[in-house]
């Protein structure tokens, strides 16, 4: 294959690489915008996002073919997939402790089968339990609206 094939092929490469990483980056905007909960909210926001990025990124390395570039583009990728699911997972635990997350749609709930099992251990005080309604007062506010407390209109809440 000459030089100038080789350079077509790496272009046509490059930008199917681009479209699809544009589409999945796309389809993550929609997802955040569409699905209903905190959670499908959060996966649709994280993992095609993450793929996109990395398609684009190697899209545009296919492109621009210069070592320094390539490897800062390699350098952001790294970040982005060591970064992204730390942040997912901390959106998610915040998000569950503040009464966010619907525990209805969960297959399996390990976090509360974790916290029950440490409260039964501690003696059935709360501890440091930052889940909302549990009556620790841990929780750095109140309960209301999130289904586990009622404003009585007053400013406090009834559990």
């Amino acid at each position: 294959m000459t030089h100038g094939a080789w350079d077509t092929v790496a272009d046509v490469v490059s930008m199917i690489c681009l479209l699809g990483g544009a589409f999945l980056a796309f389809a993550a905007g929609v997802g955040v915008l569409r699905f209903p909960d905190l959670l499908s909210r959060m996966h649709a926001g994280t993992k095609p996002q993450v793929l996109g990025l990395v398609l684009v990124l190697v899209g545009l390395a296919l492109r621009l073919r210069s070592g320094g570039a390539v490897w800062a583009l390699v350098l952001v990728v790294v970040f982005q997939m060591l970064t992204a699911p730390v942040a997912a997972h901390m959106v998610g635990r915040a998000g569950f402790r503040t009464g966010k997350v619907r525990s209805d749609l969960l297959v399996v709930d390990e976090l509360t089968r974790d916290l029950d099992a440490r409260d039964a251990a501690d003696g059935g005080n709360g501890g440091t339990d930052a889940r909302p309604g549990n009556g620790s007062g841990t929780d750095g506010g109140s309960s209301a609206g999130n289904g586990r407390g009622a404003d009585d209109g007053t400013g406090t809440v009834r559990t």
